[in-house]
Order: C-alpha cells, then structure tokens, then sequence
C-alpha cells in the first residue's frame, strides 16, 4: 500500500485585511479633525481637507498622485510573479540567483549613473525615460519567445532604480516653482507611500484578472502594464516642463556640490546609510519572506498574506502626518529613531530562531508599518538638508550601497549556499538598528546646532 501524506495548512484569519484596511482608512480620514494645521489653513468649503494651495497646484498633485500611482501598478504587475516567473522560464535555484545578481549589478551600476543623469535633465524627461523603459519590459514580456531573455532583468532593475527617486525630484522641484507651503509637500510624500501600497495591492488584482489558467495567459499583464507605460508617456510630454537650470550658478560643477552637499556634510550622510538600511532591509525580505514562513513545511497562503504587508505599510504611511508638526507626541528624529528600532527588533526575532507562522506574519507586519512610516520621514528629511539639484545622485548613491551587499549575498547565499538566511535577516535588523542610532544623532546635532545659535 502506499503512504499518503497528508500537508497541514496554516489559514490566515479572515479578519486580518479588513481590520488592517480599516485603521489605515480611520487614520487618514480622522487626521484632518485632529490636525490644527488642516484646520487653521483648509477653508470650510474646500471640497477635500487634502486640497492646501493654489488651484494649479491642488490641480497639479491630484494628477501627480494618479500618474505615481499607475506607475506604482507597473511596478507591481513586473514584481507579482516572483520565482513563479524564473520556474515558467524552467530555471533552477542557480539560475535564479545568477539572473538575480546580474539585476543587482545592473542596478549598482547603471541605477546609480542615474541618479546624476536625472539631476542634470528636466525631472519630466527623467520620468519618460522611465515609462519608456517599463514599456519596453512590457513589450518584451507580452510575447513568451522574449519573456525569459536577459535584457528584461537589466532593463527593469534600471526602472526600479530610477522609480526610487524620480517622481520624488519632479514633486519637490514642481512644489517649489509654485511657491508652496512645506506641509503641504509633506503631505505629498506621505501620501505617495500610500498610493503606492495600495496601487501595488490592486496590481496583484489586476493580474488575478488578466491571468488564466493557460501558461500564454500570463503574458496579458504586461501587454497592460505596457498599455500603461504609453498612458504615462503621452500625459507627461503634455505636462509643463519643470526645469532645474536655474539652479546652475548656485550649485556650480555637480561633482563639486555632491562632495560638498553629500559626501562631507554629516548630516546628508546620516540620511544615505539610513536610506541604504531601508532598502537592503526590504529588499532582504522580498527574498526571504516566502521560505522563511513556510519552512516548517506547512502549507501557507501566500498570496493572501502579502497583501496584509502591504496594508501594513498603508498603515504605517498613515500614521506619518500624526507624528510631525503642532500634534506630534515626539520630536521628528525620536518618532524616525523608534520606527528604525522596532522594524530592526522585528526582523531581529526572525533571524534568530522559528517562529509560528502567525507569529512571523505579525513581525512582518510590524516591518512593514514601520517602512511604511520611514520612507516618508526620509523624504522630509532630504527636503530640509540636500539641495533638490542633488537628491536623485543622493538616492541612488544610497541605492549602491544597498545594492552591493544583496550582490554578494546573492551570490554567496542563493548560489553556493554559503550564507544562511537567518544570517541575512540578521545583518539586515543590525542596519536598521544602527540608522536608529544614527537617527538619534542628527537629533543631537541639531540640538547643538540650535544652542550655539542662541549663545551668539
């Protein structure tokens, strides 16, 4: 007689997204009815407590919101598939990591080159390179005899690079021609974090919809996330064009104002090995998180719980504008420091033994709360101490670093195993805790700052 084994399945509770999705929603909604900013500015006819400034510029966000949103769709639909996509191309572990590190590369490389190229150009054609280069993966990837090639790895770690900073350059740089409030830009950045985790949830929609039971299905997502790309071309080379020449004289040579803004400025630096954390951290777990939860060899619904993730990010991008300005409990460095120690302690526990799979899932929850609550504290952050001319070198300076390690791991790790992955996650909590403690540094820095002003 044969043995049938039988594989326990671990369910999620059915309450977990509902409850997730309703404390993001109740926190953004109430915000304005606790906010004394939003309630001295926004007029009692403002249609939406969201609409601070002029009407081009409320006109000009709500477009910009949209337009990052579609680009944070394509995102997604290129990122759903995971090594789904490597097993349909019928490659193995070793081919995966190899694919994967040859990516990495890519974007140490061409990604950082980027960051200076879109400095120097109009952030609009920064953005339409962009769209071109998610069009072109798209195209590629619609017909099955290119979906496996070479190229669709390098092209698409050069998008996700220049998505890191590009539509950030183009807000800042618009928000600042218009003569607009800083609150209000900080609003725009959390709200960015927002849109994104929820147009990365509907991306995984989207596909569930697209997609068939039939392997050639699989190629109707990125015909649509090409459609897209088009859509995002066309709307931008009708936009105004937003330019930084203007600038020139004041910055002088860029290579001069980068070591002078970036490289020797304590701050500035601060600021990349705290972005750098955040990257290689999130990047460590988009690798990880999968065979971490199922390696007591249980069952696990895997595509229901990643978007409870991100919903913990909405969550935590939520919870942003509740911690700055006149009703924030802590000073700004001391919120950005306790988000940096708890995401730290989260993956902490998971690197150093098993847990439950329940437990797992409520420590990546807490890791993506609190990403979710970083990412837009390191935008304002930028805003106050890097000049705009130097934030897209900045951010794909940051992006290298991060990078770099994740190449090595990836070799040494996926390839020839000599890395476990509790020692990855474990190297990613102790980045995380020392930018906490970085964080707390540049809180005591301009404390001093500000006494040494009023003692002259």
């Amino acid at each position: 007689m044969g043995v049938v084994i039988e594989r326990e399945e671990w369910v999620l509770t059915p309450l977990a997204y509902p409850l997730l999705s309703a404390a993001s929603l109740t926190a953004v909604l109430l915000l304005p009815y606790f906010s004394r900013w939003h309630s001295a500015v926004v007029a009692p006819s403002s249609p939406s407590p969201f609409d601070v400034g002029t009407t081009p510029f409320i006109r000009f966000r709500r477009a910009f919101l949209l337009l990052f949103s579609l680009a944070s769709v394509v995102e997604g639909i290129q990122l759903v598939f995971g090594e789904d996509e490597f097993v349909r191309c019928g490659f193995g572990r070793e081919q995966m990591a190899a694919r994967l590190a040859a990516a990495t590369v890519a974007a140490l490389f061409l990604g950082g080159a980027s960051g200076i190229v879109s400095d120097k150009l109009e952030p609009q054609r920064a953005c339409i390179f962009y769209w071109m280069l998610q069009l072109v993966v798209g195209a590629f990837k619609s017909f099955s005899g290119l979906r496996c090639s070479w190229i669709n790895n390098f092209i698409l770690a050069l998008a996700s690079s220049m998505f890191s900073f590009c539509f950030e350059t183009w807000i800042v740089l618009e928000h600042e021609k218009q003569g607009q409030k800083q609150d209000s830009l900080f609003d725009t950045f959390w709200l960015m974090t927002f849109f994104e985790s929820v147009s990365l949830v509907g991306s995984q929609g989207i596909t569930n919809l697209l997609i068939d039971d039939d392997d050639k299905g699989i190629l109707l997502p990125y015909l649509f996330a090409a459609l897209v790309s088009t859509i995002g071309i066309l709307y931008i080379r009708k936009a105004p064009v937003t330019s930084t020449t203007q600038h020139a004289s004041v910055i002088g040579s860029y290579q001069k104002s980068f070591s002078a803004h970036v490289l020797r400025d304590k701050r500035v630096l601060i600021l990349v090995l705290a972005q750098a954390s955040v990257q290689f951290s999130v990047s460590a777990f988009w690798f990880l998180w999968a065979p971490t939860i199922v390696a007591d060899g249980r069952d696990a619904p895997l595509s229901l719980i990643y978007p409870c993730f991100l919903v913990s990010r909405m969550l935590g991008s939520a919870a942003f504008p509740w911690f700055y300005g006149a009703m924030a409990p802590l000073q700004n460095e001391d919120s950005l420091t306790t988000a940096y120690i708890a995401a730290g302690l989260a993956l902490s526990i998971v690197a150093y033994d098993y847990q439950e799979i329940g437990t797992l899932v409520i420590l990546f929850c807490i890791f993506h709360a609190c990403v979710g609550f970083i990412l837009p504290s390191l935008a304002r952050f930028r805003t106050m101490y890097l000049p705009n001319e130097l934030r897209g070198g900045m951010m794909s300076f940051s992006l290298a670093l991060a990078n770099a390690p994740i190449f090595v791991f990836l070799l040494q790790g996926a390839y020839h195993r000599n890395i476990a992955n509790s020692t990855i996650l474990g190297l990613a909590a102790c980045g995380l805790l020392s930018a906490g403690g970085c964080i707390h540094m540049l809180r005591r820095w301009r404390k001093h700052t500000r006494q040494n002003t009023r003692s002259l």
